[in-house]
């Protein structure tokens, strides 16, 4: 393939070699099915336990709380109908923001229409849910919050800590989305009081179509694929041991290089975001300056379309998204950017980049040069544009 800058990482990451050699043999040798009942099978199954292992380290969980998923997603949908309908006696009132991924909010709509009630907190200009806000929508029969660890579209990541504390001080169990802060920023379940949480592996150099689902010991939920006894008989379905093991390969990696990963990311957006903000002027940086995922770069470009500069940026093999990987075919402005106050005419004009290990210095100066001249020329044909420079220029 021709040379590119990718930069769509948290739509979805390349695969590391070594994940897809943990991976292989398991296509070509170790292929048993992990529940036969014969030693062929038996050894698979080790590995399954060696990887649930890995990953309940790397949560400061129990390997028994780590349930395999298909992908964040599913293991969204699970948290919130599993809780829902085993804790259906006690209330049915859940908590969550308006800034959310479309696999809690379409689910939260899908909950509604079934006879629970949600409230959708507001969030700040940043991207912040109010805790005092948060705690006064706690009502009798509230049985959950789910608020994302870090939004895939604006990066700010979310006092975690307090609202899992103040969920437990009104007995209400705390599930975090956490799909695009794992593996990217330090998380252990029981130091930051969390119950469930999602993740998924194509996000940190892994397989697609595989993830998990935390699940404290004694939190109450449903089983949500019923058939067989996989996963403790709560997820039927032959396991995906591939993926499974590529996961846990996955999570070791970061592991072992998050802490470096994560510093030189961090230096890198921080330097892309001043370039920007020197170099095109009218760009509002969205999310947190500071309190944002190392690799998450966020903005919106007055007075353009986002569709049109991500049209320049392909013909420049230059990728990058307008919001998150599941709306954007979508022409509607994004919901997160609306929540946090952005008017539609800009926020049409946005634009996620999102680094990787393997991001330069030097790609993102090429990056900034050539998104500078297509800023410039998609204003100069602009009449709204065009208005609001004659306006300035007699004022």
């Amino acid at each position: 393939m021709e040379s590119y800058i990718y930069l769509d990482n948290a739509a979805t990451t390349k695969m590391k070699p070594e994940v897809f050699a943990a991976m292989k043999p398991f296509f070509e040798e170790q292929y048993a099915n992990p529940a036969s009942a014969y030693g062929f099978a038996g050894k698979v199954n080790s590995f399954v336990d060696e990887a649930r292992d890995e990953v309940a380290d790397f949560l400061g969980a129990k390997s028994r709380e780590i349930y395999f998923t298909g992908g964040g997603s599913e293991s969204d949908n699970w948290a919130l109908k599993g809780v829902a309908e085993a804790n259906r006696k006690k209330g049915n009132h859940i908590i969550t923001s308006k800034i959310e991924h479309h696999a809690i909010l379409h689910t939260c709509e899908y909950l509604e229409e079934n006879g629970w009630e949600v409230t959708y907190l507001d969030v700040d200009e940043n991207g912040f849910v109010d805790l005092q806000q948060l705690e006064e929508a706690i009502r009798p029969e509230t049985i959950l919050i789910s608020i994302m660890f870090a939004n895939n579209e604006i990066g700010t990541i979310q006092p975690v800590k307090e609202i899992g504390r103040i969920a437990h001080e009104h007995n209400v169990l705390f599930h975090t989305d956490a799909v695009q802060a794992y593996g990217h920023v330090p998380i252990d379940v029981e130091e930051l009081n969390i119950d469930l949480l999602s993740a998924s592996g194509h996000k940190i150099y892994g397989p697609k179509g595989v993830g998990i689902l935390y699940v404290r010991t004694g939190v109450k939920i449903h089983s949500f694929i019923h058939g067989g006894a996989q996963e403790r008989g709560r997820r039927a379905g032959t396991s995906n041991v591939p993926g499974i093991v590529g996961f846990a390969k996955a999570t070791k990696l970061a592991k072992e290089h998050m802490q470096e990963d994560g510093a030189k990311e961090e230096q890198l957006r921080d330097y892309f975001i001043a370039k920007v903000q020197e170099e095109i002027p009218f760009a509002l940086l969205n999310g947190d300056p500071k309190r944002r995922l190392p690799n998450n770069i966020s903005f919106c470009f007055q007075f353009i379309e986002g569709e049109s500069l991500l049209m320049l940026l392909d013909q420049k093999k230059i990728y990058g998204s307008s919001g998150s990987a599941c709306t954007s075919g979508s022409l509607d402005p994004s919901h997160v950017l609306l929540a946090i106050g952005r008017p539609h005419e800009i926020a049409h004009g946005s634009l996620r980049l999102t680094l990787s290990d393997e991001t330069s210095k030097e790609e993102l100066d090429v990056v900034a040069e050539e998104l500078a001249q297509i800023v410039d020329r998609l204003r100069s044909m602009s009449p709204l544009y065009e208005d609001f420079m004659k306006k300035e220029k007699t004022a």
